[in-house]
Formats: structure tokens, C-alpha cells, sequence
């Protein structure tokens, strides 16, 4: 597909990287494709970054009709920009698109169109440690008439913006606190799906737990409420004395990319990795008798975050002395250093462009 691409008159000044933060600063332009059911795709530009214009009826303002990626291109120190797995997030977002009734894009025309974006903006690419240009694809439903039902118009934009650590803590180890009231989803739902709604949802938990001084909350499955599933904005995995346990996918859980990468690691050398089922008692009974060793969560934002507290019902647990364990550093290495550039990517999953 052809890309219009229209230059901006008002190019920014770049942030210094010590002011990055997480989100806070957009590059100069963004991309932006429209969708019809009896057109398909079509109209796909690069535009200068600014304001959108959506009719006051507009299927995602009303209904929620709305699903989102998150990855990230890395400056190497040779000076080259690359991107971490993107097929996946890809793929993902098609997965997404099907369980809310919004378009799917074609694997090679969102590989095109992301990468012609991202090269149009490589010069946004940081390049102080721990530094990376955040790419936020996105899409919501536009219909212009009240009702609920299948998108039947959509638009698909990219925004992206130069980052630093998501959390302020950066790779010290966060305080989690579990949650035993709300819950984020349930099997048949949307958890699986990265959208809006999931995350709009979990918002009062996190509030009351962010009150309390955590960085963010442990769910429990939506039925029983028996079982660890993932942390708000990470998944989660646990040293539990030789294995290491991370939720399994049950239809509730975010499929992470990041996850999944970290399993492959674990798995080439020579972990016991299990994807199970972990109660929450188990949990409970392992942080009582020292069998927990290490845990920490995993996510394209934050990559690998050691988890140094975590508290169920008022009472708090240390983990690993509140310090990051061997495995969760060798992990974040790994992964950073292959996102970087650093250390030989050995399971094919750069692209350089």
C-alpha cells in the first residue's frame, strides 16, 4: 500500500533523556489508516502529530470498540535502530481486533506500515541507557450512528514516544499488593484481548493500592478468585523452590510477548519453566516457608521488574530479602541485551531496519 506522507511545518525539540519518564513526550508525526467494510483499508498517511477529529457518536466513545500494542525500537551503539518481535504484536492485535468485532490488518501491510513509520521517526530513537522510542499502535471503531454491533468503519493510527523507565523504582524491586476484591477478567471475557476497557477497569484497584504505597496490583481469577493471574500493566513469574511458575493462559490473561520471550530464555538454559495453575495459597504457603525464592513481572514497558514485597490481606511479605534475584537479573540482561544490541540475538527475533 502506498503511504502519503506529509511533513510536519513545526518539527520539536528533542527531550533531553533524563527527562523521558514514561509517555510523556510524542514525536513529530504519527500514522494514521482508515477502514470500511465494503472498502477495506485504504488512505494510509503519515501526518504531523496533532489533535484527531471524531463525530460525537462515534462507535469507540460509546461502546468502547477499541484495542492497542505496545513495543518498542532500540538505538544500538553502532548508531542502527531495530525492533523487538514485531510480528508478534502484530498478531496479537489481530487476535484482539477478532474478539471485538474491529478489523483485522494483513500481517505484511501492518509489517509495512509500522516499519515505514517507524523509520520515517528513527531519529525520535534515544540513545542513553535504558532508553527506547515506545510505538503505540492502536484502533477503535468510528461508526457514526448510536447501536451495538460489529465495526463497520475503524480507524488505525501508530503513535510513538521517546521513553525511559516506566517505573520511577526503574529495576529495583516494587511492592505489589494482591487484590481480593475487584477483579480485572474473567475466562470467556475480553482478558486475553489487549483493549481499553480491561485497563479502564482495574483502575480502582490500583488506585487503592497506589494509596498504600504499591506500584501496582496482583490479580486473582474473576471466578474463584483462587488463582494468581497478572499484574496490572506485566505478567507475572515465580521462583518457587526449583520451578518456576508463571499463570497459565487460560482466556483471561494477556498472551506477553515479553512473557513468552522469557520463557524461551528460561527454557534454553535449562530452568524448569511451568505454565500452570497457582493458587493463591500456594502462593501464600511458599511466602510462609521461604519456598519463594524470586518473582517478578514482565512487560514490553518495563521489560523485567524484580518484585521485592508483596502483600495479601494486610500482611506483607519480603521476597529475596527485597533484593533482585539471580534469575530476574540474568533475565533483564538477556532481554535488554538483545533488545540493545549488546549480546548476539540467538532466537531471530530483531528486526534492523
Amino acid at each position: 500500500m502506498e503511504i502519503k506522507i506529509t511533513k510536519t511545518t513545526a518539527p520539536k525539540e528533542k527531550p533531553d533523556s533524563s527527562t523521558l519518564g514514561f509517555g510523556k513526550f510524542f514525536t513529530d508525526h504519527m500514522f494514521v489508516m482508515q477502514y470500511s467494510r465494503g472498502k477495506g483499508w485504504y488512505d494510509a498517511q503519515i501526518i504531523p502529530f496533532g489533535n484527531l477529529s471524531i463525530h460525537p457518536a462515534s462507535t469507540v466513545l460509546h461502546y468502547g470498540s477499541e484495542i492497542f500494542e505496545g513495543l518498542k525500537a532500540y538505538r544500538r551503539k553502532d548508531g542502527k535502530v531495530q525492533m523487538f518481535r514485531p510480528i508478534e504484536n502484530i498478531r496479537r492485535m489481530n487476535a484482539s481486533a477478532e474478539r471485538l468485532c474491529l478489523p483485522q490488518i494483513p500481517e505484511d501491510l501492518a509489517m509495512q506500515v509500522l516499519t515505514e513509520f517507524v523509520k520515517f521517526e528513527q531519529d525520535w530513537t534515544p540513545s542513553s541507557e535504558g532508553t527506547s522510542l515506545y510505538l503505540r499502535p492502536f484502533m477503535f471503531g468510528n461508526d457514526e450512528t448510536l447501536g451495538v454491533h460489529a465495526v463497520h468503519n475503524a480507524t488505525f493510527m501508530i503513535i510513538a514516544s521517546p521513553v525511559g523507565s516506566y517505573y520511577k523504582e526503574g529495576i529495583n524491586p516494587v511492592k505489589i499488593m494482591i487484590e481480593d476484591q475487584d477483579v480485572r477478567a474473567v475466562r470467556g471475557g475480553t482478558g486475553y484481548a489487549k483493549c481499553g476497557g480491561n485497563y479502564a477497569a482495574s483502575n480502582r484497584a490500583g488506585e487503592r493500592a497506589e494509596q498504600k504505597g504499591y506500584s501496582q496490583v496482583l490479580w486473582l481469577d474473576g471466578v474463584e478468585r483462587k488463582y494468581i493471574e497478572e499484574v496490572g500493566a506485566m505478567n507475572v513469574m515465580f521462583l518457587i523452590g526449583d520451578e518456576i511458575v508463571t499463570p497459565a493462559l487460560t482466556g483471561s490473561i494477556l498472551p506477553g510477548i515479553t512473557r513468552k520471550s522469557c520463557i524461551e530464555v528460561l527454557k534454553s538454559k535449562g530452568y524448569k519453566v511451568s505454565e500452570r495453575l497457582l493458587s493463591i495459597d500456594e502462593l501464600s504457603s511458599a511466602m510462609e516457608d521461604g519456598t519463594l525464592k524470586e518473582a517478578w513481572g514482565c512487560g514490553t514497558a518495563a521489560v523485567i521488574s524484580p518484585i521485592g514485597q508483596l502483600c495479601y490481606k494486610d500482611k506483607i511479605y519480603a521476597v529475596n530479602n527485597g533484593q533482585i534475584g539471580e534469575v530476574t537479573q540474568m533475565l533483564y540482561d538477556t532481554l535488554t541485551g538483545i533488545q540493545w544490541g549488546k549480546i548476539e540475538d540467538r532466537f531471530g527475533w530483531i528486526l534492523e531496519l
